[in-house]
């Protein structure tokens, strides 16, 4: 008898095992391993040093997973105002660092969550969480010096092995992995909070690594025109934070290691190599005429992290609470009908989601992940051949994740097309091998038929 859980969906009415296997499919994903280096000058330091990627590795890998990433935290944000303003704070902060001639980009993406990141080429990102929270643009220079200053100390390149960059996942569309005979709860599937992909796929900076940031990221504030109290007001404001939201802050605390050392060394460095800036304005009142629309929805972003919280504890029901109360206030908010239709699905209310999917679709065509998760929603209806039309769609918008692949596969053997299926399957296999769950079936499923 075959017992995978793959054969089973196939032969009859999809369950809600069923439909957890397939969520799965959609969290592994595309790997970059670099060539092994040689040495190369630290641009900070001038020095000799171990490099285990090149500076084109480092902007590919930007190229590369920089879309995926930003749709797992629900697109850029659609506010001009918002993000030419950033932009400019952090070009500003760029062109006086070690490495100018980096293609930098400065972002903000609809995450509630509360973090930035950025990739080794530069390729940065603040998430509408972070955003509501700090004050002044002494602040926002400050984050994102800390950011340039990961991007010019190379630590993603420093750190990097082949073995660790064959680990990282490509999340895509923020749902954890597991297998369904190891589930305890439907969330721990694809109900993770935003911030997953933000963890799998961004260095986990050491100590060593912040404090280095810190340092540079005071010093590009500072050339940069701006008060390096910012640096210190920023970790305060995390700090403080940390007591009141834990759970907002996790994903940053996780990539980005906050210590009261850090807090005590920004006091300290602030005031004694940079003494003769600390009279600076920290331009409070042009960072708030900037970010006023945004900040007019704080109220709604504040409930999304509650509902988005619960989803993380498996409890939808409680969620759904929250983003009903978010949508009171912004109906339209795509990141706010994406959660919704995800605590629908977690209670088995598939049609719900679906037209929890259609509004985001027609609130924010040009994103993905509604569109990924639509054909996922139309598998669970069993409904394969709506399901193959979303994943072509979602390919044409954003190519490159090789669990669409698969989830095309099971929608071509779903409508009895098992020469296209094979397609599909040959070609995931090719790119992802068959260490995980999904990988084993579409293997199994070649031999099969061969």
């Amino acid at each position: 008898m075959d017992a995978h859980p793959g054969n089973r969906i196939l032969q009859r009415r999809m369950t809600r095992r069923d439909f957890l296997w397939l969520m799965s499919a959609a969290s592994a994903g595309a790997v970059v391993v670099p060539q092994l280096q040689g040495c190369a000058t630290d641009p900070v330091t001038g020095q000799q040093r171990l490099m285990l990627m090149s500076e084109q590795e480092e902007i590919n890998i930007d190229r590369q997973h920089s879309p995926h990433q930003f749709s797992n935290d629900f697109g850029l944000l659609r506010d001009d105002r918002v993000n030419r303003y950033v932009s400019e704070v952090g070009t500003s902060v760029a062109e006086v660092s070690h490495r100018p001639h980096m293609p930098y980009s400065h972002n903000v993406v609809n995450a509630n969550y509360i973090n930035a990141y950025t990739f080794p080429g530069g390729t940065m990102a603040c998430t509408r969480g972070i955003m509501v929270e700090m004050e002044d643009e002494a602040q926002l220079a400050a984050l994102l010096g800390h950011e340039t200053g990961h991007v010019n100390a190379r630590h993603t390149a420093r750190r990097q092995t082949t073995g660790l960059l064959a680990s990282l996942a490509l999340g895509g569309l923020g749902i954890a992995a597991a297998q369904s005979e190891q589930l305890s709860g439907y969330s721990n599937l694809i109900y993770a909070v935003s911030a997953v992909g933000a963890t799998a796929l961004l260095a986990h900076y050491s100590r060593q690594n912040e404090r280095e940031a810190d340092d540079l990221g005071l010093q590009y504030m500072a050339e940069a025109g701006q008060n390096p109290q910012g640096m210190v007001d920023l970790m305060d404001m995390l700090r403080s934070m940390s007591d009141r939201q834990p759970n907002a802050l996790e994903t940053m605390f996780s990539t980005h290691p906050m210590s009261q050392e850090r807090f005590d060394t920004a006091q300290r460095e602030a005031r004694s190599r940079h003494g003769d800036a600390m009279g600076r304005n920290v331009r409070r009142e042009r960072y708030m005429d900037n970010t006023r629309d945004l900040r007019r929805i704080k109220p709604a972003i504040k409930e999304m992290q509650a509902g988005e919280e619960r989803l993380a504890r498996e409890q939808p029901r409680q969620a759904e609470e929250h983003f009903a109360k978010a949508l009171r206030q912004v109906p339209d908010d795509y990141p706010g009908l994406v959660l919704m239709s995800k605590a629908k699905s977690a209670q088995g209310q598939h049609q719900e989601a679906r037209r929890y999917l259609e509004q985001a679709r027609a609130a924010y065509p040009e994103e993905g992940q509604a569109v990924h998760l639509s054909g996922i929603n139309q598998l669970a209806l069993n409904r394969p051949d709506a399901a193959l039309d979303h994943f072509q769609q979602y390919e044409r918008m954003l190519p490159g994740n090789p669990n669409t692949i698969f989830l095309k596969g099971v929608a071509h053997e779903g409508m009895q097309n098992r020469q296209a299926a094979a397609r599909e399957y040959q070609r995931f296999v090719q790119q992802v091998g068959t260490q995980t769950p999904q990988g084993r079936f579409a293997a199994q499923r070649l031999e099969a038929w061969q």
